[in-house]
């Protein structure tokens, strides 16, 4: 595949035929994201077509019927190695796959009151995606549209910053993710090669999430 070719296919909200949101250098949870999902039937594109739609980062399961101020358990993050049997997420893993399109994250390491922030991305790629899971919830009397991003142990690039890092999925196997007829996708959950990654320190300001634009990304 050549570099256009690639650039093209990450491109996934020109794709989905939508303007780009605004630029957010420092999303939080339980704050909106764009995630690429597989159309179902009530959505205002045919059925079975991969698009982009907004969702709250923390999966609300679809069984949920309580306020979310009651929801005592974390759903941020889904550790792969068990959303298939997950009461949380087996729904989700079976039915409702996501790509969570992403120009880098952020990890702090260090110790405590003392942590630095570290950007993370890749070395050759301006997007690349997370494996995800989504769930549709009625709180309160409305729909609500939420998502996790799924974790594996870390590779030697993320094991000085963290414990765990995200799934990170090739383009090629994108599809195969989506594609919830097939659950054996153990294999996709192998960390990310670390030579195609890399990590910089940046500012603490990082820290406060009010804080945005691309002085944050910034190498100190």
């Amino acid at each position: 595949m050549t570099w256009e070719e690639y650039y093209s296919y990450l491109n996934l909200f020109e794709y989905a035929g939508i303007e780009p949101p605004e630029p957010a250098y420092n999303i939080a949870p339980t704050q909106i994201a764009p995630i690429v999902r597989i159309a179902t039937e009530d959505e205002h594109v045919p059925r079975g077509e991969r698009h982009l739609a907004p969702a709250m980062w923390g999966l609300v399961p679809s069984w949920w019927r309580k306020p979310l101020s009651e929801k005592k358990f974390s759903t941020f993050n889904a550790r792969s190695e068990g959303v298939a049997t997950s009461n949380t997420f087996r729904g989700s893993f079976r039915h409702k796959r996501c790509l969570i399109p992403v120009s880098g994250f952020y990890e702090w390491t260090g110790p405590k009151g003392k942590k630095t922030p570290f950007a993370i991305g890749l070395r050759n790629r301006r997007w690349f995606c997370f494996a995800g899971l989504w769930d549709r919830a009625m709180i309160d009397g409305s729909e609500i549209d939420t998502f996790t991003i799924l974790t594996t142990t870390p590779n030697d690039l993320m094991a000085g910053l963290h414990t765990r890092m995200p799934v990170i999925l090739d383009p090629s196997d994108y599809d195969r993710w989506l594609d919830t007829s097939s659950r054996d996708v153990e294999d996709l959950y192998e960390p990310f090669p670390s030579d195609a990654m890399h990590a910089w320190a940046v500012g603490a300001s990082v820290g406060n999430v009010r804080n945005q634009g691309i002085v944050l990304t910034e190498e100190i």
